[in-house]
């Protein structure tokens, strides 16, 4: 999808969005066994959240000035962040009124109306474009790639793997406690209602995802993802001694924001290193470390808790994850290519001869 984005435009991409995403749950709905959800939800639909999201941060992100890069990707992602405080109960009521089958049919048309309509106002700039100012402010000056890298040369960094393994140890230590978050909330602080910790989190997660960005911009990338990794790392190790509903909700809504800003920051951290010509791909690469988090975090998580009976473990091993995310994020410094890919700028001496 990325590929596709810088090559052919954003809205290819979302015209494939919605058709995967439209097809994938009217067919899930046709079929209620495990080898259809498998295909058309699990394959389909992924999919389609895949294409989906490759298409609007990178568009976006080429509208604007670097200045604001971290602004302008978390407010795209916010709403990613955000449905699940909408989603979560027009699917539980659709579910209640209509059953499952209808309610699959209904999200799947509503997804295909919504995201085809929505593609046609969007696009990336003209060669010509002048990058978009925001209002002036104090920032963190974030200078643009000297060079417009391909995933080839992205890869040939170390900067590359050093992101991949920071978005992999925030991914993974986040998803494991939020894949297991309603159950300890039950467990471990005896709460009733533990569908509102989902809820809660939502919430913070969309607003780390705009704070987050914004925060970058003043004070610099690796700064703010170290940061957000002290938190983490506060936080998960308290966890492990928290039973009262009221602490864990706070836990649970600093885990939402902090988690949340890992979706802003590396986009930009993306652009800001190898510029935006091949943003779609170089960011689908990199991001292929969020998926591979958010597959192994949560089993992980489940795997624990059957083991062990608790959740003490998942906890210690998220904070043993932050540490080393935090420690990794010191050593995060922009790529310095070979002499012969840098641009360089002629040299004048006193007489003014180059």
């Amino acid at each position: 999808a990325g590929r596709i984005q810088d090559r052919l435009g954003p809205r290819l991409v979302l015209y494939i969005a919605s058709i995967l995403a439209g097809f994938g749950f009217i067919f899930s709905g046709l079929s209620l066994t495990v080898t259809s959800l498998t295909i058309f939800f699990g394959l389909g639909f992924g999919l389609a959240m895949g294409f989906g999201y490759a298409s609007p941060t990178p568009a976006a992100v080429k509208w604007f000035h670097p200045d604001h890069r971290g602004y302008i990707t978390g407010l795209v992602v916010s709403g990613f962040g955000l449905a699940p405080v909408y989603i979560a109960p027009l699917t539980s009521t659709l579910v209640e009124r209509l059953g499952l089958t209808s309610t699959f049919f209904t999200l799947g048309t509503v997804f295909f109306i919504v995201v085809l309509s929505l593609s046609f106002f969007i696009s990336n700039p003209p060669p010509t474009h002048s990058p978009i100012r925001l209002k002036q402010r104090i920032h963190h000056f974030h200078p643009p790639a000297r060079r417009e890298i391909d995933y080839g040369q992205m890869l040939r960094t170390s900067q590359f793997y050093i992101l991949w393994t920071l978005f992999f140890f925030g991914t993974f230590a986040g998803l494991l406690i939020i894949g297991q978050m309603a159950k300890i909330g039950e467990e471990q602080a005896a709460m009733e209602n533990a569908y509102v910790l989902v809820l809660i989190y939502a919430v913070f997660n969309f607003l780390g995802r705009i704070s987050w960005g914004s925060i970058s911009d003043y004070l610099g990338r690796s700064r703010t993802l170290f940061i957000m990794f002290l938190i983490q790392i506060i936080v998960f190790f308290a966890f492990i001694f928290i039973t009262s509903p009221v602490s864990l909700i706070i836990g649970k809504s600093l885990v939402g924001f902090t988690f949340g800003g890992m979706l802003s920051l590396f986009p930009a951290f993306t652009a800001d290193f190898y510029g935006l010509k091949n943003f779609g791909v170089n960011y689908g690469i990199l991001i292929t470390a969020w998926g591979a988090g958010g597959v192994l975090g949560p089993l992980f998580g489940g795997m624990a808790r059957d083991l062990t009976g608790g959740y003490e473990w998942s906890f210690f091993f998220s904070g043993i994850l932050s540490v080393a995310g935090a420690a990794l994020s010191l050593c995060l410094t922009k790529p310095r290519f070979q002499e012969e890919d840098v641009v360089r700028e002629p040299v004048t001496d006193e007489a003014g001869r180059q």
